[in-house]
């Protein structure tokens, strides 16, 4: 039972944190909200940690100012100094925006490194897949890229707008110029 608590009393605390965003389709990748941290973190100190950091009021302000800076501003420069100020990169959210903010800008090594670490604190962080498989077909590896297209449809289905962002890529020839 405490274990359960431990699991819920985070999640209902961010819940009632949040404000429903409003996301036009040119957001279908991503939140404002940080997602929850995954289940298994939760039963250690680093994962109790994580929860009410990312749950913590002037954090999720600080996230959505970059998120913002990002997705409307196109301040990847910006955006990528404020998110590693909140010394949260071990959150999935936050270092898929870094690396994401890197890839835009053309640091394709930074950004690798920024979704490797979003995928270690989260196996199943679908925009992750989605944003790494872009750029692996950025890259050039189409083999890559469908494999992250594949990992998306088990996570979050062939409806899903993270595979639909990804599928839509790979119609395109090699080398094109994507606007995700």
């Amino acid at each position: 039972m405490r274990k359960l608590s431990m699991l819920v009393v985070p999640g209902l605390v961010a819940m009632s944190l949040a404000v429903a965003p409003v996301l036009s389709s040119a957001y279908a990748a991503g939140s404002d909200e940080p997602s929850s941290p995954p289940k298994s973190d939760s039963s250690s100190k680093k994962g109790k940690k994580k929860s009410s950091s990312v749950s913590d009021p002037k954090f999720l302000s600080a996230y959505r100012t970059a998120y913002t800076a990002i997705y409307d501003n196109h301040d990847y420069s910006g955006a990528i100094g404020q998110l590693k100020s909140l010394k949260r990169d071990d959150v999935a959210d936050v270092a898929n925006l870094i690396g994401y903010s890197y890839r835009k800008l053309g640091d394709y090594q930074s950004s690798k490194v920024y979704y490797e670490l979003a995928l270690k604190d989260d196996p199943n962080h679908v925009r992750t897949w989605q944003y790494y498989g872009l750029w692996q077909f950025e890259q050039g590896n189409r083999e890559q890229a469908q494999y992250h297209l594949n990992k998306i449809a088990s996570l979050a289905g062939t409806d899903s707008s993270e595979y639909r962002s990804l599928a839509a890529a790979l119609d395109k020839p090699t080398g094109a110029t994507l606007v995700y």
